[in-house]
């Protein structure tokens, strides 16, 4: 099989190796952040501060599910990484027809329940009244859209895998392309409101989506799938690793969201205004987080390979260098919003009221950077060695015990109210950074047996 769809990272420089694949899946992450950013700032403008409640709503339900897809997904990356890695190139195909299989039960499991239960679901949340209607059509259009959804992160990890990251960045400048046409057709010309931001995000993936499965199936030589249609089955060693390891991600990932729905039906008790200014802050940190995770993205699969050929110094530097990008990254976006936070606002809501509370997320917030920081680095690389079960635990002491209840503690408890509750969510991720470094720098890693070995 050709190597051109697939990087060697087992040798050369280290920063600029780094840096050279972040840079595009820094773009990437961004332009896909943008899909829900145009939704929210053209509702804002066009619908007002109700549309953007129920659009910041139905969001952190979608985003559960693609999250949950997500976790699986990055589980195939971590196999991908490990094949490519230790010189077993022919494991690619069925790891990939595996893969595939399993995320389109989930997504297709997950658009069920969105759509058959979205009254239940949007009621837990406390949605506002106002808002509830929009919310709803909002959920039910993402919903139906999941198979998208799932199918985007599912190619965009295994090509992350294999160490391409301009693939994925050209498949989400088609999405983003015509998701801002249509946002601001449906929404801003025709005055479809908010089912008209959820046509345009599904229409934007779903084409997004095809055209990357057209990319890839005239480039399957290199690309390590024959896209035969036997191929396309569920073969039982890979389903246990993918499992193995996709379970304890998407739990991972799953339980971080579910927090953040908690903490919101909590802020929906404060008021439409509270709700309104913490999805817009939600929006702003999601860009900042999604941008700086590119940097995670690029350190897991040159973690992975270097791993599974037995490089460990190498793969040790690999951090290093990941915790140095991510040091300077932080120090930027933090002055940013010092800075320009209230103007950053001002670009989703014309609301005064909104403008005045966002002073008091910017405050809270800021808390939570250097813990990201810390993350980028010995985060991708307990994902890179392939130990979920470590790394799920991590993120139900984020996602449960601290995001849960440090915002209990200091949004009721303390009675310190909507600062409180997004201190308590800004705090949580210091439950993942600093164990995942402390287990990083212990050395302890070293014992385990690479996914690479498990193939055979």
């Amino acid at each position: 099989m050709s190597r051109a769809t697939t990087k060697d990272f087992t040798t050369g420089k280290i920063p600029k190796q780094l840096i050279l694949f972040t840079l595009p899946f820094m773009a990437s992450n961004a332009l896909q952040v943008l899909y829900s950013t145009i939704d929210m700032i053209i509702v804002g403008n066009y619908v007002g501060t109700a549309g953007l409640s129920a659009v910041s709503l139905s969001s952190l339900i979608v985003n559960f599910a693609t999250m949950v897809c997500l976790g699986v997904s990055n589980a195939g990356q971590v196999l991908v990484s490990q094949a490519v890695g230790s010189g077993k190139r022919e494991k690619l195909n069925p790891i990939i027809g595996t893969l595939f299989c399993i995320l389109m039960i989930i997504a297709v499991v997950f658009s069920a329940i969105m759509v058959v239960f979205q009254d239940g679901i949007l009621h837990l949340m406390n949605v506002p009244a106002e808002s509830a209607k929009m919310a709803t059509d909002y959920l039910i259009i993402c919903g139906c859209g999941m198979v998208f959804t799932a199918g985007y992160n599912m190619v965009s990890a295994v090509l992350r895998g294999m160490g391409d990251s301009k693939s994925p960045l050209l498949f989400i400048v088609i999405a983003s392309v015509i998701n801002l046409v249509l946002d601001y057709l449906f929404t801003g010309i025709l005055g479809f409101g908010v089912a008209g931001a959820a046509w345009a995000t599904i229409i934007g993936q779903a084409v997004s989506f095809l055209f990357s499965l057209f990319y890839l199936y005239n480039r399957k030589d290199s690309f390590g799938f024959d896209f035969k249609k036997e191929s396309f089955r569920i073969e039982r060693t890979y389903a246990r690793l993918i499992i193995n390891i996709g379970t304890p991600m998407a739990i991972q990932s799953g339980f971080i969201n579910l927090s953040m729905l908690f903490v919101n039906s909590a802020i929906n008790n404060v008021g439409v205004v509270a709700s309104a200014t913490f999805g817009v802050g939600l929006r702003i940190d999601d860009i900042v987080n999604k941008i700086s995770m590119g940097i995670q993205y690029a350190a897991m699969p040159m973690i992975s390979q270097n791993i599974s050929a037995g490089e460990q110094d190498r793969a040790k530097k690999v951090v290093y260098w990941a915790w140095i990008y991510s040091v300077i990254f932080t120090i930027f976006c933090m002055t940013l919003y010092i800075c320009f936070g209230k103007q950053l606002f001002m670009m989703f809501s014309s609301d005064t009221a909104v403008h005045d509370m966002s002073k008091t997320f910017i405050s809270a917030i800021l808390w939570m950077f250097p813990a990201f920081a810390v993350m980028r680095g010995s985060g991708a690389f307990i994902q890179g060695i392939g130990y979920a079960k470590f790394s799920m635990i991590l993120a139900l002491l984020d996602g449960v015990l601290l995001r849960i209840g440090l915002s209990y503690l200091f949004g009721i408890i303390f009675n310190w109210g909507f600062y409180g509750f997004v201190l308590g969510y800004a705090l949580a991720p210091y439950g993942f950074a600093i164990p995942s470094m402390i287990y990083f720098l212990s050395g302890k890693w070293k014992e385990r047996k690479t996914l690479a070995e498990e193939m055979e």
